[in-house]
C-alpha cells in the first residue's frame, strides 16, 4: 500500500516573506483597479442624486481625514470590518465560503452581553472582560458548527446553510430584547452591561477602544498561521486543491470544520467589540452589515491579511465619509452603499477575467477541440 506523499515544508522567512510582498502587490493593484472602475460606475448615481461626483468622492473620502476627530471615527468604524475580514479570508482561503458571518457576529454579541448582564458588578475588568471575548468566541463558533458539519458530513453547501442562518440570528436577537431581556425602562433593548465589561478607550474624548488592538494581534496572528506554519499550508492546500491535499494525505474534512469554528469564533468577537466597545447593550441594530461588508473587505483585500487591513481601513473612511457627504450634500446615505457592492461586482469580475486569462494562457497553443467521436467515448469512460 502506498504512503500518502509528504507534505512540502514551509518555506524560509525570506522566501515566505517576498511570496507575502508579491502577493500583496499583485492584490494591491488588483484592488485598485476595482475601486477606480467602481468609482466611475458610481458617478452616474451621484449626478442623479443631484451632486457633482468629484465633490461626493472628497467628502467620501478626504473629508474624513482632515481631522483627529474623524480619523479616530475611520478607526473605529474599521475595527469590526477587520474582524469580520479576517473571519471571511481565513474562511475562504480554506475552500469553505462562510457567508454566515453576520448571523456569527450577532451570536458573538448575544453572549456578550449574557455575561455583561448576569456577572457580578464588583468583579474586575481584568476578569470581565476576557470571560466576554471567550464567550462571544465560543458562540460565534458555536453557530458555525451546524453548517461546517453539514458541508463536510453531507456534503451540503456551506453558501445556503450560512447564509440562511443570518436572518435566524437576527430574530434570536429581536425574540431577547423584546423578551426576556427588555430592558426595564421599556426601551426594546437589552439593560446595560456591568461597567467592568467595557473594553478600555485607547484615547481621550474617542470612541475608539481595545477592541482596535484586539483586532490587529488577530489580523497579526492569522497572518502567521496562513503563511508561516504547517497548519497555514494545509489550510492553503486544501482551499486551493483539496483533491490533491486528500492524496497528499491532509485530511480535508477536519481542515474545513476547524477553519469553519475559527472563522466564527473571529467573528463572534466581532459582536463582543461592538457590545463592549460601542454599544454597550444588545440592540437589534448590533450590527450595520459588518458581516456582509466583511465579504467585500476579505475580497477586497485579495484574501491576504495586509489587503483586509487596508480594505478594511477604505472602507471604514468610506462609511464615515458617507454620513458627512449626507449633510454636506444632501445625497443619500445609501449611495455609500452602493459604491461598496459596486466595488465587490469589480473585484469579482476582475478575478474571474484574470483566472481566464491565467488558464487560457497555461493552454498549449496547438490544442484543439476532440472531435465528436473521442468526446463519446470520454463521457464513457470509467471514472
Amino acid at each position: 500500500m502506498s504512503t500518502p506523499a509528504p507534505l512540502p515544508k514551509v518555506g524560509s522567512r525570506g522566501s515566505a516573506l517576498r511570496s507575502t510582498i508579491a502577493a500583496s502587490g499583485s492584490t494591491l493593484g488588483l484592488g485598485l483597479l476595482a475601486i477606480l472602475v467602481a468609482l466611475i460606475l458610481t458617478s452616474p448615481v451621484i449626478i442623479i442624486a443631484g451632486a457633482s461626483p468629484i465633490d461626493a468622492y472628497a467628502n467620501f473620502f478626504l473629508v474624513p481625514l482632515s481631522s483627529q476627530f474623524r480619523l479616530l471615527e475611520v478607526l473605529v468604524a474599521a475595527t469590526p470590518l477587520i474582524l469580520t475580514g479576517i473571519a471571511v479570508a481565513v474562511a475562504f482561503r480554506g475552500g469553505y465560503w462562510n457567508i454566515g458571518a453576520e448571523g456569527q457576529l450577532l451570536l458573538g454579541a448575544i453572549a456578550a452581553t449574557g455575561v455583561g448582564i448576569s456577572i457580578p458588578a464588583d468583579w474586575p475588568p481584568i476578569v470581565v472582560v476576557p470571560l466576554m471575548i471567550l464567550a462571544g468566541a465560543l458562540a460565534g463558533a458555536a453557530w458555525a458548527l451546524v453548517p461546517a458539519l453539514l458541508r463536510t458530513r453531507l456534503g451540503i453547501d456551506e453558501v445556503v446553510t450560512t447564509l440562511l442562518l443570518n436572518p435566524v440570528a437576527l430574530l434570536f436577537v429581536k425574540a431577547l430584547v423584546q423578551g426576556p431581556w427588555r430592558d426595564p425602562g421599556g426601551i426594546t433593548e437589552s439593560p446595560p452591561i456591568v461597567e467592568a465589561g467595557h473594553l478600555p478607550q485607547l484615547m481621550d474624548k474617542s470612541r475608539l477602544h481595545l477592541g482596535f488592538l484586539l483586532a490587529l494581534v488577530l489580523l497579526v496572528i492569522a497572518w502567521w498561521v496562513l503563511s508561516r506554519t504547517g497548519i497555514g499550508l494545509r489550510i492553503r492546500a486544501v482551499g486551493l486543491a483539496p483533491h490533491a491535499a486528500r492524496f497528499a494525505g491532509i485530511r480535508v474534512e477536519r481542515t474545513l470544520l476547524g477553519v469553519a469554528l475559527a472563522s466564527g469564533a473571529i467573528a463572534g468577537i466581532a459582536g463582543v467589540s461592538e457590545v463592549a466597545g460601542i454599544q454597550f447593550r444588545l440592540t437589534s441594530g448590533i450590527s450595520a452589515g459588518y458581516g456582509y461588508t466583511g465579504i467585500v473587505v476579505a475580497m477586497l483585500g485579495g484574501l491576504s491579511m495586509p489587503g483586509v487591513l487596508l480594505s478594511a481601513l477604505f472602507l471604514g473612511d468610506l462609511r464615515v465619509g458617507t454620513n458627512k457627504a449626507e449633510s454636506a450634500l444632501d445625497i443619500p446615505s445609501q449611495i455609500g452603499a452602493v459604491v461598496q457592492g459596486v466595488i465587490l461586482l469589480c473585484v469579482v469580475g476582475l478575478l474571474a477575467i484574470r483566472r481566464w486569462r491565467i488558464s487560457r494562457s497555461d493552454r498549449p497553443a496547438d490544442e484543439a477541440e476532440p472531435p465528436a467521436e473521442d468526446e463519446r467515448h470520454l463521457e464513457n469512460a470509467p471514472a
